[in-house]
């Protein structure tokens, strides 16, 4: 396998689908392994649109225990591709992606990388779309690849300050120079960590922080989990919001999501000071399998507006 720079294409991977109703969409993906600047291995895969032929592409980021082939992402993935080219990827520790996951912490660096290949192919437009974990990752991802230096200045001084500064930010952002976002949508995203009001997220955390659990992700749900507790906390997404601005904002969830209930985009939006939109869809659960294809519509003709 290459050593090759972060971003940049590993090895290839070719796998024969059969024909389904999404299947001219299968059939012309292009699979490839892309590696993070910490060294794990992504795998992801490009979808030209299905409709239009332009600069945009939108990089989806899937929730947690999923990966690019399930369903729900690559119907999601599917729609999607009526309005841009769609690049999906599997977080760490997620299908065959190596590592395990940091559940939320790390991956912001596999969401660098799938933007960067996004514009090694040539595009100039790239909106992210993240759903529940991969949302706070779009939102983190956002605020750390798109503030201007100065932002950045005065987040790593407070950061330092309060005694949690990430040394490794600054050397992640300076190995992805092309990993910035031009617009960013967060589906069903919490707002701050260790929230455990529902009962499926106490159910979570039992599955992250116990032995057991993590076996049963493992074999369970064919997700690996890191063991280690996150040192230095991340900034969080209700953090990470401020930050974001200029890039345009899109912030969807859902009135019935069992996991996070409306007080998190509320409060999401809140900190965003007015400079990101908020769609809070009646009936609505949580996540990929929640968003009908009329919202991810919505979605894609959102992200093909906004991303300039």
């Amino acid at each position: 396998m290459s050593q090759g720079p972060a971003g940049h294409v590993t090895r290839s991977l070719h796998r024969p689908h059969t024909e389904t109703a999404r299947g001219v969409e299968r059939r012309r993906m292009l699979r490839r392994f892309l590696r993070t600047v910490d060294g794990v291995t992504i795998e992801a895969a490009y979808a030209p649109s299905s409709h239009r032929s332009d600069d945009l592409v939108i990089v989806v980021a899937h929730g947690f225990t999923g990966d690019l082939d399930r369903p729900h992402v690559r119907r999601a993935a599917g729609v999607l591709a009526q309005y841009a080219a769609v690049i999906t990827f599997s977080f760490r520790g997620h299908g065959a992606s190596a590592g395990r996951s940091t559940l939320g912490d790390r991956e912001v660096l596999d969401l660098a990388a799938a933007v960067a290949w996004a514009r090694e192919l040539g595009h100039t437009r790239v909106a992210t779309v993240g759903f529940s974990m991969g949302g706070s990752v779009a939102l983190r991802h956002a605020a750390e690849y798109g503030a201007s230096a100065g932002e950045r200045e005065a987040r790593e001084g407070r950061e330092a300050r309060e005694g949690r500064a990430d040394t490794r930010r600054e050397a992640r952002t300076d190995a992805h120079p092309d990993a910035h976002t031009d617009a960013v949508v967060s589906v069903s995203a919490p707002a701050r960590w260790y929230y455990r009001g529902t009962a499926p997220m106490r159910r979570l955390h039992w599955l992250v922080t116990r032995p057991v659990g993590r076996a049963v992700g493992r074999y369970g749900l064919r997700t690996r989990i890191h063991h280690r507790e996150w040192d230095p906390v991340p900034l969080s997404p209700v953090e990470s919001v401020p930050l974001i601005a200029p890039t345009p904002l899109l912030i969807v969830h859902g009135d019935r999501d069992g996991y996070f209930p409306v007080d998190h985009p509320r409060m999401l939006a809140a900190a965003a000071g007015g400079h990101a939109e908020l769609w809070l869809e009646a009936g609505m659960g949580h996540a990929e399998h929640a968003a009908g294809d009329e919202l991810l519509e919505r979605i894609g003709q959102w992200a093909a507006s906004a991303a300039g």
